[in-house]
C-alpha cells in the first residue's frame, strides 16, 4: 500500500483524517505543523504539536524492523524540538527496542513520553485494507492515569469532564456536525478543541463558569502572518458570521472569538449552548479557509 516511506506513507499519515486514527490509538490529540520538519542536518518525517496544549510531537516512521539508526534519530528529533511526545511507527518492533523505548519512558523527565507503534493492514475478503495502530509501548502508567481519572482532579475538572462528555454525545448524534469534526475524548478543562484541518489553527469552544459566558471561536497557536493574512479577509467574515467578532492578539497565541451570555452551571440549558457551539463552529472553520 505505501511503497515510498516519506512519499507515500509519512504522506498518508499527515492527512487529518489518519492523524486522528493515530490520535484514537494512543490518547493524544495530534495537530500536524509540518511534514519533513529539519532538525540541524537531518528531518523529522511529522512534527507536530498537541491541541489545546501546544506540546511539540515527533512522529519518525519506519516501515521496516526498528533499528539503532532510527532509535538514535527520535533522541536526536526529540531534544531538536523540545518534544514532549516522540512516536515511533514500524512494520515491526524488535525486543530489544521496545526494552529500551519503556527504558526511555522510565528514566526521562515525567513530561516527557514516548510511545511505539506496529502499524497493520486488515482486509477482509475483496475489502479495501485498512489500517490498523497497535500500541507495543506506552509512558508508565499511561491506561492507569488517562489524565482525566486520577483523584487529583478537582470538582470543577470533573464538571468539565461532564459538560465535554455531554457536548460530545450530543454533537456525534447529529450529521451535519459529525460529517465535519472529529470529536476527541473530553478533559477536565474549560476549553474544547476541534481540529479544522490547518496545522495549529483550531476551533476553539469555551464556558467560562465564574463569567456566566461561552464562547467559540479561532484559536492560532503560533502564526502571526496567517492571523494578518486572516484580518484582511474580515469584510467577508462579518458576512459569514452575521455579526461581529473579537480579535485577540497575543505575544504568541491569537483569538478571533464570539461571546455569548450562559449559566452552564444550569444543565437543562446545556443542549442550547452545544447547538450554539456547533453552529459557530461551523462559520468559524468557513472564515478559517479563506486563508490557508
Amino acid at each position: 500500500m505505501w511503497k515510498h516511506e516519506e512519499r507515500d506513507f509519512s504522506a498518508w499519515l499527515s492527512q487529518e483524517e489518519n492523524l486522528a486514527m493515530l490520535s484514537d490509538a494512543i490518547g493524544v490529540d495530534i495537530s500536524l505543523i509540518e511534514r519533513e520538519s529539519h532538525v540541524g542536518g537531518f528531518s523529522a518525517d511529522l512534527y507536530a504539536e498537541e491541541n489545546g496544549t501546544e506540546n511539540k510531537i515527533i512522529i519518525e516512521n519506519q516501515l521496516e524492523d526498528t533499528n539503532h539508526d532510527h532509535l538514535g534519530k527520535i533522541i536526536t528529533y526529540a531534544s531538536g524540538k523540545d518534544a514532549k511526545y516522540v512516536i515511533w511507527i514500524v512494520k515491526h518492533a524488535r525486543p530489544e527496542h521496545r526494552q529500551a523505548v519503556s527504558w526511555l519512558n522510565g528514566h526521562t523527565d515525567e513530561g516527557i513520553n514516548f510511545f511505539l507503534l506496529e502499524i497493520e493492514l486488515w482486509r477482509i475478503g475483496d475489502s479495501l485494507p485498512a489500517p490498523k495502530f497497535n500500541v507495543v509501548v506506552m509512558p508508565n502508567d499511561w491506561l492507569r492515569e488517562e489524565r482525566r481519572t486520577t483523584s487529583e482532579i478537582t470538582e470543577r475538572g470533573k464538571f468539565f469532564i461532564g459538560f465535554w462528555d455531554a457536548f460530545i454525545a450530543y454533537a456525534s448524534q447529529k450529521p451535519e456536525y459529525a460529517r465535519q469534526f472529529k470529536f476527541r475524548r473530553s478533559h477536565p478543562h474549560h476549553w474544547y478543541d476541534l481540529s479544522i484541518g490547518i496545522g495549529g489553527v483550531f476551533v476553539s469552544l469555551n464556558a467560562q463558569l465564574n463569567k456566566g459566558t461561552i464562547d467559540c471561536g479561532l484559536y492560532i497557536s503560533d502564526d502571526k502572518d496567517y492571523f494578518e493574512r486572516l484580518k484582511s479577509h474580515s469584510e467577508e467574515i462579518l458576512q459569514i458570521l452575521g455579526e461581529e467578532a473579537e480579535w485577540r492578539e497575543a505575544n504568541k497565541a491569537c483569538r478571533l472569538l464570539i461571546t455569548k451570555s450562559f449559566d452552564a452551571n444550569n444543565q437543562a440549558n446545556w443542549p442550547k449552548a452545544f447547538d450554539w457551539f456547533m453552529q459557530m463552529a461551523t462559520l468559524f472553520k468557513k472564515c478559517a479557509k479563506l486563508e490557508k
